[in-house]
C-alpha cells in the first residue's frame, strides 16, 4: 500500500501540472499538434507495459479490437482532448484542471444509457456536489478575468467526450487490460487527429525544434509516466485508491498555476474546487463500498461451496 499511495502522489502531481505545461506549450504551438504529439508519444511509452499485460493475460490484438479502439482513441484524443487544448488557450489553467475533474460524473450519465450500472440517489447527489462546483467555477454573473464563455463551454464538452471514452473503454479494458486499452486507444485517436490536422492544413512538425522540452513533458512525463503510475496504483491497491489522484488534482493544479502562471484564485475558485472535491471523495467513497459489498457477496458465496 506504501508504494501504491506513491503511485497515486506522483500521478496526482504529474496530472496536476498537465494544464499549465500545456498551456505554455500552446503559446508556440497549433492545439491539434500539441494534442497529437503528446498522445502519440504518451501512447508509446505506454506501449512495452501495454504488450507485456497482454502477453500476461494471453490475449492477441484482433481486427475488432482494433476497430473498438480506434472508435475510442476518437472519442478521447481527437474530440476531447483537442477541445481540452484549445480550451486551455481560452481560459485560465486553475480554471480548466479543475473543469475536466468532472469527467467521472458525465460517466455515471453515459453509463446510465449504455450500461448497467443505472443512476440511484447516491448518484444524483453526487451529480448535484459537482454541477454546483461547475456553478462556481463557471461564475456566470461574472466571468473571471482570463476565462471566456467559450473556453468553459469547450472544455466541458471536452470532459463529456471524456466520460464517454471511460464508458466505451470499459468492454476492451476488461480484456485486453487497461494500459494496452489505453496505449492503443492513445496511439490510434492520436492517428486519426493526424488525418484531421493534414486535411485541415494544420502544422505537424513546424515549430517543434523550439519546443522540444515541453513536447516531451506533456508526452513522456504528463501523459506516459502519468497514466503508467496511475494504473500502477490500482494494480497495487484497488481502482477506488488510484482515482485519489484525480481527487488531489483539483487541489494541486491551480496552486502550479498561480506559482507558473501568475493567476488568481478567487473565492469562486475556492469554493468551486471545494465542491469538485466534495463530489470527487462521495464518488470515491460510494464506489469503495460498492467494491467491499461485492467482495462480500463473493466471500459468502465461496463459503456456501
Amino acid at each position: 500500500m506504501r508504494k501504491a499511495y506513491l503511485f497515486v502522489i506522483i500521478t496526482a502531481l504529474l496530472f496536476g501540472t498537465m494544464e499549465v505545461s500545456c498551456k505554455i506549450g500552446g503559446n508556440d504551438l497549433d492545439p491539434f499538434q500539441l494534442t497529437f504529439l503528446r498522445f502519440l508519444i504518451g501512447g508509446v511509452v505506454l506501449l512495452p507495459f501495454a504488450a507485456g499485460q497482454m502477453r500476461k493475460r494471453g490475449v492477441r490484438l484482433k481486427g475488432r479490437d482494433i476497430l473498438v479502439l480506434a472508435g475510442v482513441g476518437i472519442v478521447g484524443v481527437t474530440i476531447s482532448m483537442s477541445l481540452f487544448q484549445i480550451s486551455i488557450m481560452m481560459c485560465n489553467a486553475s480554471t480548466v484542471s479543475v473543469l475536466i475533474c468532472v469527467n467521472p460524473f458525465f460517466t455515471m450519465v453515459f453509463a446510465h444509457f449504455m450500461t448497467s450500472e443505472k443512476l440511484n440517489r447516491e448518484k444524483f447527489v453526487i451529480l448535484a456536489v459537482a454541477l454546483a462546483g461547475i456553478f462556481f467555477m463557471l461564475r456566470p454573473w461574472d466571468i473571471q478575468a482570463g476565462n471566456s464563455w467559450a473556453g468553459m463551454l469547450l472544455m466541458i464538452v471536452s470532459a463529456m467526450f471524456f466520460g464517454l471514452y471511460t464508458v466505451l473503454g470499459k468492454v476492451s479494458q476488461e480484456r485486453l487490460g487497461p494500459i494496452a486499452q489505453t496505449s492503443i486507444s492513445f496511439l490510434l485517436g492520436a492517428g486519426a487527429l493526424l488525418i484531421l490536422m493534414l486535411f485541415m492544413g494544420r502544422p505537424v512538425i513546424a515549430g517543434t525544434a523550439d519546443n522540444i522540452p515541453i513536447i516531451l513533458y506533456t508526452g513522456v512525463m504528463v501523459t506516459g509516466l502519468g497514466y503508467y503510475c496511475y494504473f500502477r496504483s490500482i494494480e497495487l491497491s484497488d481502482a477506488s485508491t488510484g482515482s485519489f489522484a484525480f481527487f488531489l488534482k483539483p487541489a494541486i493544479a491551480p496552486v502550479i498555476a498561480v506559482i507558473v502562471l501568475h493567476e488568481t484564485i478567487l473565492w469562486n475558485t475556492v469554493i468551486g474546487i471545494i465542491l469538485v472535491l466534495l463530489a470527487s471523495l462521495l464518488n470515491i467513497l460510494y464506489r469503495r463500498r460498492l467494491s467491499d459489498q461485492a467482495a462480500t457477496r463473493k466471500a459468502r458465496a465461496d463459503r456456501e461451496k
